[in-house]
C-alpha cells in the first residue's frame, strides 16, 4: 500500500500564487509517475502536471508557463508551484502516484476568487 499526504491549497485572488506538496510513503513501486490532477466544478478530473521517475515533466496546455512541478525522488515528494492563478484554476487538486498501480491523495481545495 501507498499513502499520499497533500498539503497546501486554499483561497487566493486572481494573479496570486499557491504551492501544493505531496509526500508518498509505503511500498512505492518503480518506475512510476507522480503528479497532480484537478477536478473543477462540472468537469471531469484532468491532468495538471506530472513528473516521471525518469525525470521528465509534462503539463496541461492551460497551465504551461504558470505552473512548475518539482520532484524529490529521494524523499518521494512532489510539489506544484502555481503562479498567475486564474478563476478557471479553481478545483480540488489530487496528488497521484501511478504506473503498474495507481494511488490518489485525498485532495485539497484551491479556490481562485476575488
Amino acid at each position: 500500500q501507498v499513502q499520499l499526504v497533500e498539503s497546501g491549497g486554499g483561497l487566493v485572488q486572481p494573479g496570486g500564487s499557491l504551492r501544493l506538496s505531496c509526500a508518498a510513503s509505503g511500498s512505492i513501486f518503480s518506475p512510476n509517475l507522480m503528479g497532480w490532477f484537478r477536478q473543477s466544478p462540472g468537469k471531469q478530473r484532468e491532468l495538471v502536471a506530472v513528473f516521471s521517475s525518469g525525470g521528465l515533466a509534462s503539463y496541461a496546455e492551460s497551465v504551461k508557463g504558470r505552473f512548475t512541478i518539482s520532484r524529490d525522488s529521494a524523499k518521494d515528494t512532489v510539489s506544484l508551484q502555481m503562479n498567475s492563478l486564474k478563476p478557471d484554476d479553481t478545483g480540488v487538486y489530487y496528488c497521484r502516484l501511478y504506473g503498474r498501480l495507481s494511488y490518489w491523495g485525498q485532495g485539497t481545495q484551491v479556490t481562485v476568487s476575488s
